[in-house]
């Protein structure tokens, strides 16, 4: 069985721990056969504050020295999480345009709505309902922005705010209700050759979980990755089996890697 986590974070993140070369050997320690490299470049901060520039150079020079270090041993692509970008989408072409070659794009939305700050999801204090169903229908729309804007491989832990307001919060959210907003958005992404991503959210809930997955198969979704979401090495990899498992139950046949923004279809 082919072992792939393609979502996992360095220091090339602001929130990353440890060097490319060190998550390499973490995935390649885990049994894998794939790591592909997808740093945070982020068109608003945490907080709401607009980011002007961005280099690529850490990234370039890092993913040079995994793969020197490990590149014969274990496949090692680069990535990028692509996050906010329907902030600004002049400037989110341009930290593109501006990058090296790329593997893989995930598009991805951490913050929640200006009304509220514009600040992450990661900060909210708020377990309250109303508040959180709003927040989340307000996620939605703006994840079909994006997936009208559709230059990414795969949208990224698509039912992200179950994150924060379960397993920060103790709430019992689901994505129960928003059905329809879900379909919109992958019958825009499914005929463009666009996929998702199953983030198994470093072994708690998969984002997006039974439900939302079965929903993208009926609807006609094939393309789907596997990430962890790792920002340090003892997550790399982690819950990658049982995921698998978990599509396969849900009717998939195949999961995807990608090669310079190219789906590659390995059999479940």
């Amino acid at each position: 069985m082919y072992l792939a986590d393609y979502h996992t974070h360095s220091t090339c993140s602001d929130d990353g721990h440890n060097t490319m070369t060190e998550m390499a050997a973490a995935a390649l320690s885990a049994g894998l056969h794939e790591i592909c490299l997808t740093d945070h470049l982020d068109v608003v901060t945490w907080l709401g504050d607009q980011v002007r520039e961005h280099s690529w150079r850490a990234a370039v020079e890092q993913f040079a020295a995994a793969r020197a270090a490990l590149g014969s041993r274990i496949k090692i692509q680069l990535g990028v999480e692509l996050g906010q970008a329907t902030e600004d989408v002049s400037r989110a072409n341009r930290f593109l345009d501006d990058a090296p070659p790329l593997d893989f794009i995930i598009a991805s939305l951490h913050n929640l709505s200006w009304e509220y700050g514009r600040r992450d999801f990661c900060t909210v204090e708020e377990a309250d309902e109303v508040f959180a169903r709003r927040a989340i229908g307000e996620y939605l729309d703006e994840m079909l922005a994006l997936a009208r804007w559709g230059r990414f491989s795969v949208l990224g832990h698509l039912t992200l705010p179950l994150r924060y307001f379960n397993e920060n919060l103790g709430m019992h959210m689901t994505f129960k209700g928003f059905e329809e907003q879900v379909a919109e958005i992958f019958k825009c992404i499914i005929p463009a050759g666009r996929g998702i991503e199953l983030n198994t959210n470093r072994g708690h809930t998969p984002l997006p979980d039974e439900p939302i997955l079965r929903l993208y198969r009926d609807l006609g979704g094939e393309i789907i990755t596997l990430g962890s979401d790792a920002h340090t090495p003892e997550y790399v990899g982690c819950a990658i089996t049982d995921r698998q498992a978990l599509l396969r139950a849900c009717g998939f046949d195949y999961f995807a890697t990608f090669d310079r923004l190219v789906p590659v279809y390995h059999k479940l």
